[in-house]
């Protein structure tokens, strides 16, 4: 083993906010959806737009797909994408109307939308509540 590749290979660092931002969406559970502002008031820190450029620049290592626009219109130019994650997931979706461009379905926010406080499954498996964001950045 060369001196340049140890054991342990480090993770990526990135900024607090964003790893904040990052946990949180392991949090939302599939199926289920969180939006830009919802993670905001979560951490009871920045706003929407924080939010959606830490995802925009980080999310990829997470289910990004769980962190959505408030009108529950999907991320534009990763429709097909997330659609997929969302029909495996089963997470609600409406109907796209005809004036939709693409006829692309949008999320069916009042049943998707996760509020933060139910369980969620921990670590172990068992369920646990997360009524504010974890712990170890309180």
């Amino acid at each position: 083993m060369s001196e340049e590749s140890g054991p342990e290979q480090e993770l990526p660092q990135y900024p607090e906010y964003a790893e904040r931002v990052l946990e949180v969406a392991e949090l939302i559970p599939p199926g289920r959806v969180m939006t830009y502002g919802d993670v905001a008031e979560w951490l009871e820190e920045g706003g929407p737009r924080q939010v959606g450029r830490a995802m925009a620049l980080y999310g990829g290592a997470v289910p990004w797909w769980r962190v959505v626009r408030s009108d529950g219109v999907l991320l534009p130019g990763h429709e097909l994408r997330a659609m997929g994650h969302y029909r495996a997931e089963g997470t609600p979706l409406r109907e796209a109307s005809r004036a939709a461009q693409g006829h692309v379905p949008r999320l069916d926010m009042r049943r998707a939308r996760w509020d933060g406080t139910t369980a969620v499954p921990d670590a172990a498996g068992s369920g646990a509540d997360h009524p504010r964001a974890p712990e170890a950045h309180t």
